[in-house]
């Protein structure tokens, strides 16, 4: 079997191809793990197996640079042993698990840390085990609506083509009365869940930003066009939509960027995207081990982390960020705040954190 490696895309505007696809040998054992086996034979990619994705430590390059970009470009597929899910706070009640990793090179992403040295995407192939504990926890909170968030540590629209699982769940939430989803995406790739009988059940989001944002700290994502696009076909679909802007970034010009973004929405979205429509805003933040490795990886990226112009804000464990000082955060809020009522009066924003 060929062990060439295929050179990466500029611009991840088409689906997500890997260069390099692991499997663990249980994966094989599920329906999923097959079906993804065999679209990769079809794709002509090199295979190999792992005991376990933790002992993945021969990924091609020469220096540290090149074996982080190849294994943005490496798929792991297995199976999800720990049940428990996460919370995930103020998105959801829980995090539920789909995928880990990203294909796209967004400079401020929280996942440079939390996947730390193993950023490779790794999808779950036995996701009836996964929707039977979300089902144990909507028994647990009934009589309460229970939501589930989909995209904490993935993109998994940017995965569909490969694993389905987003549309398994989608249509699982869709039959449960007191169930909901949300996730989010910075891909325009929606086509295989339009069908999807979601019953209303699933909120589909788009992370979208003002034009510095997207064009100096997004590389390896759809276009701002093709996300408003997508987030067009999605509403006609159906499903109830969202838009979370983050990370809002203070930057010379930043009025007149953040305005455009609201505006552009306006004038594309479609009727049926205005009737239940919410914004979630989070502003730019990062911790000590974040800017180290964005650094690292980045050595070029305009991303200003200047800690001397941030406020430390302590978090949960212990744990604090750099965010930006009360003043600006105020502008930041009110100015999008309002920009987004003028534009949207029946929206709801979620929260700003």
């Amino acid at each position: 079997m060929t062990t060439e490696l295929l050179p990466p895309p500029v611009r991840q505007t088409q689906v997500f191809v890997p260069e390099l696809v692991y499997f663990e040998p249980s994966a094989l054992e599920y329906p999923k793990g097959q079906r993804i086996h065999e679209w990769a034979l079809r794709e002509g990619l090199p295979i190999r197996m792992t005991s376990s994705h933790n002992r993945i430590t021969n990924l091609p390059g020469e220096t540290d640079l090149e074996k982080y970009r190849i294994a943005k470009r490496t798929l792991v597929v297995g199976i999800r042993k720990t049940l428990k899910f996460d919370t995930s706070k103020p998105s959801a009640e829980y995090a539920i698990p789909i995928a880990t990793g990203c294909m796209a090179h967004c400079h401020y992403c929280y996942l440079q840390t939390t996947l730390g040295a193993k950023p490779y995407v790794r999808v779950y192939v036995n996701t009836d085990d996964i929707l039977a504990q979300a089902q144990a926890y909507l028994d647990e909170r009934a009589p309460e609506i229970t939501r589930f968030e989909a995209a904490c540590t993935s993109d998994p629209v940017g995965l569909e083509h490969i694993s389905g699982s987003l549309k398994e769940y989608i249509e699982f939430m869709g039959k449960q009365p007191l169930g909901r989803l949300r996730f989010v995406t910075k891909f325009h790739h929606v086509e295989p869940l339009l069908d999807a009988k979601h019953n209303g059940h699933t909120r589909f989001r788009f992370s979208v930003n003002a034009d510095y944002v997207i064009k100096h700290f997004e590389p390896a994502t759809s276009s701002f066009q093709e996300r408003i696009t997508a987030a067009g076909q999605v509403a006609k679909a159906g499903y109830p939509l969202g838009f979370i802007i983050a990370p809002i970034i203070w930057h010379d010009g930043w009025e007149d960027g953040y305005a455009a973004l609201l505006s552009k929405l306006k004038e594309a979205l479609p009727p049926e995207a205005t009737s239940d429509l919410t914004f979630e805003l989070i502003q730019h933040r990062f911790t000590k081990t974040a800017k180290r490795i964005i650094e690292q990886r980045y050595p070029k990226s305009k991303l200003e982390m200047d800690e001397a112009k941030r406020k430390y804000k302590w978090g949960r464990y212990g744990q604090g960020k750099y965010v930006y000082p009360d003043e600006q955060a105020q502008a930041l809020r009110e100015f999008i705040t309002e920009r987004i009522f003028d534009s949207f009066p029946q929206a709801k924003i979620e929260y700003f954190t």
